[in-house]
């Protein structure tokens, strides 16, 4: 099993390096990972060469921060659904409205995390390893949510809705999002009852 990825280093914030990052983010997405060069995102985001060293090692560090900072915008939307909604049961379904939502929205094209291990399938790389990470939080609130709910088997649970996720975000991308959503919200409700 791949070890867990330390921590980040502090990240010097400037309004350079949101554009960088923005840029980064909306083609990495579009079009994706390998297909777009530094020297491209650099161009887009009207950032000189040395800005960009100074914010990113390369276009590794690069993607790992596109990626952290997805995992980062998820955290946050969890942490938020949590607070206003009391109850696992109530989380869980609002995941899986969510995740519901983003599948129908305009411009999806998949799972982020999905899509970087598909270019980066080296559990040893840093993209890959953060995807992993992310992976590994998200399973962990599903965990704890089945937990609190009293299932007999909450990371089976928790390992069911993330089989479910990914199987939805491939389904929303290749198919009808709009069936794909509902299926998912079906199977949420499905393993909800199950506990």
């Amino acid at each position: 099993m791949p070890k867990t990825p330390e921590a980040p280093a502090p990240i010097r914030r400037s309004a350079a390096r949101d554009r960088l990052l923005a840029t980064a983010s909306r083609l990495f997405y579009s079009e994706g990972i390998r297909s777009v060069g530094v020297d491209r995102v650099m161009a887009e985001a009207d950032v000189a060469r040395g800005t960009f060293y100074r914010h990113f090692d390369g276009k590794d560090d690069l993607v790992r921060a596109y990626l952290e900072a997805t995992d980062q915008h998820i955290r946050d939307s969890v942490a938020a659904a949590a607070r206003e909604i009391p109850t696992p049961a109530g989380l869980l379904t609002a995941i899986a409205h969510g995740i519901g939502d983003e599948i129908c929205g305009p411009g999806f094209r998949g799972c982020p995390f999905i899509n970087a291990a598909a270019e980066y399938p080296d559990p040893t790389n840093v993209i890959h390893q953060a995807v992993l990470h992310h992976r590994a939080w998200f399973r962990e609130v599903l965990v704890d949510s089945f937990r609190q709910l009293g299932a007999t088997d909450p990371e089976r649970s928790a390992d069911s809705l993330i089989a479910l996720r990914d199987g939805t975000m491939i389904a929303g991308y290749l198919g009808d999002p709009r069936t794909a959503s509902t299926v998912l919200t079906h199977a949420t409700t499905a393993l909800i009852t199950a506990c």
